[in-house]
């Protein structure tokens, strides 16, 4: 079953990703800080981690950075999902290894089809 790591200090984002994507098919961790976060990916090699840019005690673009460091990591997809929109912020996740960046706010159903895709062996997203 794959796993995804949501990364972000805002319960209410953390709520509305977990209910959108998890399922019987999908394991789904959480976290509130980068350094808890960095701590789980390393813990339990999740599949893909969700990782908002701006966040305490650690930024989504180092955990980014650091789990692309980590050899044991090396298979993990990273998704920036992020209010920080601007060009630069994009280049800097992007650079920092990131395989994809979504704005927040973001359609569900558009967090839904990049996840499946991204994820090895995930059904298809639904049809709307």
């Amino acid at each position: 079953m794959p796993t995804v790591l949501i990364v972000d200090d805002e319960p209410s984002i953390l709520e509305l990703v977990r209910f959108t994507l998890e399922d019987d098919q999908i394991r789904i961790l959480e976290a509130a800080d980068g350094l808890t976060a960095l701590d789980i990916a390393r813990g339990e090699r999740p599949d893909l981690v969700l990782l908002d840019v701006r966040m305490p005690q650690m930024g989504g673009v180092e955990v980014c950075r650091r789990i692309r460091q980590d050899p044991a990591l090396a298979g993990t997809r990273v998704v920036m999902l992020t209010a920080a929109d601007q060009e630069a912020d994009r280049a800097r996740g992007l650079a920092a290894g990131a395989d994809q960046y979504l704005a927040k706010p973001f359609s569900p159903l558009a967090l839904l089809a990049l996840v499946r895709g991204l994820l090895p062996g995930a059904p298809p997203c639904p049809e709307t």
